[in-house]
Parts: C-alpha cells; structure tokens; sequence
C-alpha cells in the first residue's frame, strides 16, 4: 500500500483514533510524518498494534512491553520501531 488511496488513508486514521490522548499524539505524529510511504507490511503492522486495547498499546508504544505472541513478527516490530523514533 505504498500508494494509499484516500479512502485507506482515511480508514487508517480513524482506525489510528484511540481512547487515551497519549496514543491519539504518538500515531498522528507518526502518520504525518509517514503515511504518504507506507507500504503494505506497515500498514498490516498499523493494523496488528490497533487491535491492542488502549493501555496495551501504549505500555508497547512506550517500550514499557515488547510485541508478544503473534504480535511478536516484522511487520509490528518494524513499524513499532519506526513509531517509538517518530
């Protein structure tokens, strides 16, 4: 997904809005930074890591956890790594 189209673009920010504002400000700034090269490994990572409810996520985005269990493959792992530079 590379070449997003505005519909993805617009699908994976609202799937990207999140319940606690700290979450909201580390995937917006990443996703403006980022978006127009994801490609479609990242945007299956995105997906992975949106599935994880609010205080999981951001205990991973933080570092405070890594990725485990099916989360723990390339696709989270390279665009977490990505996020947690952003």
């Amino acid at each position: 997904m590379g070449d997003l189209t505005e519909l993805d673009r617009t699908r994976l920010r609202w799937r990207a809005r999140r319940g606690l504002l700290e979450n909201d400000l580390i995937i917006t700034r990443f996703l403006d930074a980022n978006e127009a090269a994801l490609t479609d490994a990242d945007v299956r990572g995105l997906a992975m890591l949106f599935e994880l409810g609010d205080n999981d996520l951001l205990e991973i985005l933080l570092s405070r956890q890594e990725p485990q269990g099916a989360l723990d493959c390339s696709e989270v792992c390279d665009v977490l790594s990505r996020i947690r530079a952003a």
